[in-house]
């Protein structure tokens, strides 16, 4: 059996790459990228001869037979993409499936990470993080997906093109409300920026005419508010026409919502009375 190497390259400054990286690109009897001329620069700058053949969205699946045929003869394949990690937000899903699918070994060669560096200088929570990659560009698909994650507490990642940035910070501040966010730009590049700020803030300042690679970070949704005892009126009035006795309306309530179960029973024969 053969082995694929799922090889993360530095996602601007090259002196990123990693030893293991370099020996793995090195000694893999074929490399495919996603863009040859990018992976050529990091080939070049490593003295590494080998030519790379392209992978990328549109000959990935055409790309699969010649990979098993490597991995199935013992040979070892390393796949780039032009920044990063492949797979994230980069082709490789179809060929990584199909190379365990056959049985071959599949080793991941980590490296930098677009996400995890705009994340680490965001000034936000990095406990637990989303990744939603590039929003779909069509609103009501986008409006959908935001929408979906709305309620969520842990800090979200995605991608977005500089072109749309303003675009898309007024979507997200519309659908989630005003929170904390940050805009990098050109990570590890000689232009890197990091703007942070509220949503609304953001786009105000940073508009549609940034230029280069730009990875978004944002606050998760605050906590709900705890539900008070009058919002629970409506509800107990429907459950004492409904004929539930005091202890079970107070009961299957203080589940609900975590209020006191005494002060919900209180409440419960306070509003009897009303009805009385």
């Amino acid at each position: 059996m053969g082995t694929l190497y799922v090889v993360a390259t530095p996602i601007g400054n090259l002196e990123d790459v990693t030893p293991r990286a370099v020996r793995t690109l090195r000694e893999a009897d074929l490399i495919f990228a996603e863009d040859t001329r990018r992976t050529r620069i990091l080939l070049d700058r490593n003295s590494i001869a080998a030519r790379p053949l392209s992978l990328h969205a549109h000959n990935e699946a055409g790309r699969i037979p010649k990979v098993l045929e490597v991995l199935d003869a013992g040979g070892s394949v390393a796949l780039v993409s032009d920044a990063g990690t492949p797979l994230v937000s980069d082709p490789g899903e179809r060929v990584v499936a199909a190379a365990i699918e056959a049985g071959h070994e599949v080793l991941a060669i980590p490296g930098a990470s677009a996400v995890l560096a705009a994340l680490a200088v965001s000034g936000l929570s990095a406990a637990a993080f989303t990744f939603l990659g590039f929003l779909p560009r069509k609103a009501g698909a986008r409006r959908a997906l935001l929408e979906a994650h709305r309620d969520r507490p842990e800090t979200t990642i995605l991608f977005e093109s500089p072109k749309r940035v303003g675009e898309t910070l007024r979507a997200l501040h519309e659908v989630w409300g005003d929170r904390a966010a940050s805009v990098s730009r050109e990570l590890t590049k000689r232009h890197e920026t990091t703007v942070r700020g509220s949503l609304t803030a953001l786009a105000a300042d940073l508009g549609d005419a940034l230029r280069g690679e730009v990875t978004i970070v944002v606050a998760g949704a605050p906590p709900a508010a705890p539900p008070r005892l009058e919002d629970l009126d409506d509800d107990i009035r429907r459950r004492i026409v409904a004929g539930d006795a005091v202890s079970q309306i107070a009961s299957e309530l203080a589940r609900e919502t975590q209020l006191p179960r005494r002060a919900i029973y209180a409440r419960v024969l306070a509003l009897r009375g009303d009805e009385a």
